[in-house]
């Protein structure tokens, strides 16, 4: 029998305001001063209030508290449509749930300001700053600070309530504002180094306050750009975009090639424009694309959840450091000459290669949670080797390597000092890394990784030698990791322990499940908006005032990936597959394109029936 069930475009008629789930909406509220409260005492909007995002208006302290109600405010009454049901017209239930979730968040934070001023809560909780009842009252009183977060909470959540009920355009209009607003605050190092290397210093002039933020002028134009953009420029980018998707045979070879020609050309003039910070950025974003790629491989690939990926960074930082610095151990032969960067990192490739073998084969059986353990175990061996007296007559122990040289090209050294030539450096490492992820990809042993990563019994039954394709995984992903190392050893002339700690391996993963896991485009993007914002284990970002927090919101967000958007920020296709599977199927059977005895064989293909 076939479902025969038809999905509507009708709505159901609006719900009164006083119709709503009271329960739910409490607990929204309760949530949002909880969270209020909570980002309060971890000191953010003091840490922050330096980072201005509308000078004098507005800064980074209190978009750490305004963003809450509103975006709770719309998630209150947010309402699930799957395919064949029908949604309920919005109204002023809606207003309403979102006015009372951002009242009781308010009042969340007004409590706060009074507990503060009447109790000593410096005992159980060190963190915030006794600076944070003056931000939260303006220095106007308590009364005045409870006042005004009661009312600005209930103004927020009515907001957030409001964008279920005025029209698509006007929801178009007021994000492409703020969004906007806030790009163009967070990325002004950027913005400023371009236009004063295309000698166009007065738009920067124009746009920021001397001390930084976006000025008053400046913030309104660039809401009226982010505005029409919206209304007029978005539909012609979505419309090249499906273009572009559509063609086949040569004319996508031609398209292909000519987007990648763009690339290698942007990639060579950006640094030429930019300055020594954002190449600096640049350099540090690359490296990390370098080791997510590597790790892409392993995770996003062959499905194998590896914690001690610093391992092999470690070891190819280590390399080179012993095999090209002039300050070696005291038990290093005294007759080994000192090597080249190049010729060190062909035995940085085996080095790392052996690493892979040595960590990979002993795990090679095991799954799930038990592979991640054991690898994160072998991560803080090597470390802990490295740092150890045994080896410390090569490694120099807690001291590490020091007097590490650049990179001898004959016609110019590349080293720390020039970081626009360490990102030359490191994006050809890159576009290696890049191509050969490719060509992994679309080969037999990437087909049979990504069989291994979906059903590694099944892959196992169909005739594929696992552990050979698994090894394979930890060495090339091992090599890749080595080949950053090298380069982080040349860059910053030095190496410690300290410089491979196991925070590195989990903000790697990070980079590879925001990104998308198994996409090459997620990875880069993944670096680059968490890399390049809000920085690494040690190395600082466009929001350098986040370094406090960082870890913080990295839980945050890999939290909300896992529940919203598990497939990463550039998913890859046969990964949402995987990740999607149920809601394919049942999205397909309730349009009536699945028959009830074939659902099983449905799923066992992997995909679904075409609309």
């Amino acid at each position: 029998m076939s479902a025969t069930m038809e999905p509507t475009s009708d709505l159901l008629g609006a719900r009164g305001p006083l119709d709503q789930d009271w329960r739910k909406v409490i607990n929204y509220g309760l949530l949002t001063a909880l969270v209020l409260m909570f980002i309060s005492l971890a000191n953010m909007p003091v840490g922050l209030d330096s980072r201005k995002i509308i000078e004098p208006l507005l800064s980074m302290g209190y978009i750490s508290l305004l963003w809450v109600p509103a975006a709770l405010g719309y998630a209150v009454t947010s309402e699930k449509v799957l395919e064949g049901m029908v949604a309920h017209k919005k109204g002023a239930r809606e207003l309403v749930a979102g006015l009372i979730v951002g009242l009781i968040g308010g009042g969340g934070l007004g409590l706060l300001i009074v507990l503060i001023d009447n109790f000593d809560l410096r005992d159980p909780l060190v963190n915030w700053s006794p600076q944070l009842l003056a931000l939260l009252t303006f220095d106007e009183g308590i009364g005045y600070g409870v006042g005004f977060w009661l009312m600005a909470g209930a103004a927020l959540g009515l907001f957030g309530g409001a964008a279920h009920v005025v029209s698509a355009t006007v929801r178009k209009v007021v994000a492409a504002a703020i969004l906007w607003i806030l790009a163009f605050s967070v990325f002004e190092t950027v913005i400023s180094d371009i236009s004063e290397g295309i000698q166009l210093e007065w738009l920067a002039d124009e746009l920021y306050y001397v001390r930084g933020g976006l000025s008053q002028q400046g913030a309104v134009g660039v809401a009226v750009v982010g505005i029409l953009f919206a209304l007029f420029g978005r539909e012609h980018v979505r419309e090249a975009k499906q273009s572009f998707q559509s063609l086949e045979g040569e004319k996508r070879t031609r398209a292909n090639a000519i987007m990648l020609g763009s690339c290698v050309v942007a990639t060579i003039v950006l640094p030429m424009v930019l300055g020594r910070i954002t190449n600096e950025l640049l350099a540090n974003v690359g490296l990390f694309v370098l080791l997510a790629l590597g790790l892409n491989i392993v995770v996003g690939l062959a499905g194998i959840l590896d914690l001690g990926y610093v391992a092999f960074f470690a070891v190819g930082g280590y390399t080179t450091a012993i095999l090209t610095s002039s300050n070696r151990g005291e038990s290093w032969p005294d007759w080994m000459p000192h090597t080249h960067w190049f010729v060190a990192l062909i035995v940085v490739v085996v080095f790392a290669a052996l690493s892979g073998l040595f960590i990979g084969a002993p795990v090679i059986r095991m799954r799930g949670d038990y592979l991640a353990i054991v690898t994160l175990g072998f991560g803080e061996i090597i470390r802990l080797l490295f740092l150890s007296d045994w080896l410390g007559g090569f490694t120099g122990g807690a001291q590490g390597v020091t007097n590490i040289p650049g990179v001898d090209l004959g016609f110019v050294e590349v080293k720390g000092t020039d970081p626009r030539a360490i990102f030359y450096l490191v994006a050809v490492f890159c576009a290696f890394a890049i191509y050969v992820s490719w060509r992994l990809e679309k080969s037999r042993i990437g087909r049979a990784w990504m069989a291994i990563r979906e059903d590694e019994s099944v892959a196992e039954a169909m005739g594929i030698n696992t552990v050979n394709a698994k090894l394979l995984a930890f060495v090339v992903g091992a090599v890749l990791a080595a080949f950053s190392g090298a380069i982080f050893a040349a860059k910053v002339g030095s190496v410690f322990p300290t410089s491979f700690i196991i925070l590195v391996s989990i903000v790697i993963l990070v980079v590879v499940i925001v990104g998308g896991m198994g996409n090459i485009y997620g990875v880069i993007a993944g670096a680059a908006v968490l890399i390049g914002v809000l920085g690494g284990p040690k190395q600082p970002g466009l929001l350098a005032e986040f370094s406090e927090f960082k870890l913080l919101i990295y839980g945050a967000l890999l939290i909300w990936m896992m529940l919203k958007r598990p497939e990463g920020l550039v998913p890859n296709v046969r990964r949402s597959r995987e990740l999607h599977q149920e809601e394919f199927l049942q999205d397909a059977w309730l349009k009536g394109h699945v028959d009830t005895d074939d659902q099983d064989e449905l799923g066992d293909e992997g995909g679904v029936a075409p609309a």
